[in-house]
């Protein structure tokens, strides 16, 4: 058992709708974070997927050396503890999954630009203070505090994806309102979804953070998902 897709979308675009689709429909999926390898003694210790990518690809040759009985990766990315890590924006890491794993399948899910940044902006201290408090690819300390910066940043990522992606039937980007989003996933990994809808929605009719997440605080010790 290998894995079998990687999500590269940003934060905010999905990545717990496309999570709990690929649960349903059978795929072991690492959302973020891997809560069976800490210790539930110590709060602060966090085992993140994005740094098991990276800790595999530097220290053992493979992205995915750590993450052996996962089939699917719904989140990668996050900031936490001061360190911001984004394996989705690295053609590096890119480079390394396409030539070790030839029939690995990379999803990136998104919404409408102004939507996502708008949801970032929302979603507790993710826009007004971790990201433009961090390095991000693609959006230096200092800028991503309003939604104007994040959609040039959102679209520049899309933009470089469907670039170093171009013509190959092994990469999907999907709208996740989209009508036919389900469909075109069925479609692109051959299993059928039982289920597709929204996730964490809070009354106001956006996401929430999981439960586990802390309050608002610094940026190096809020909750740790960037999205």
């Amino acid at each position: 058992m290998g894995l079998d897709v990687i999500n590269l979308g940003l934060p905010k675009s999905g990545t717990t709708t496309l999570k709990n689709a690929l649960i349903r429909a059978g795929y072991r999926v690492a959302d973020h974070r891997i809560k069976d390898q800490e210790d539930p003694a110590d709060p602060s210790d966090r085992v993140f997927v994005g740094n098991l990518m990276y800790e595999g690809l530097y220290k053992y040759g493979d992205p995915a050396a750590l993450l052996a009985g996962y089939t699917a990766l719904s989140e990668v990315s996050f900031i936490y503890g001061g360190n911001s890590v984004w394996p989705q924006c690295d053609h590096a890491m890119l480079l390394a999954l396409r030539k070790l794993h030839p029939k690995l399948r990379f999803v990136a899910t998104r919404r409408a630009t102004e939507e996502m940044a708008r949801s970032i902006m929302r979603w507790n201290n993710l826009g007004k203070l971790r990201l433009p408090l961090s390095t991000v690819p693609g959006l230096p300390v200092g800028y991503g505090h309003d939604m104007d910066e994040q959609m040039i940043w959102i679209d520049g990522h899309y933009e470089a994806l469907a670039h170093w992606f171009r013509d190959d039937p092994l990469y999907l980007e999907v709208d996740v309102a989209a009508a036919d989003a389900p469909q075109r996933l069925e479609r692109f990994l051959g299993r059928r979804l039982p289920w597709w809808g929204q996730s964490n929605i809070n009354p106001d009719g956006e996401r929430q953070p999981p439960s586990d997440a802390a309050p608002d605080t610094a940026p190096d010790t809020t909750q740790d998902r960037a999205g």
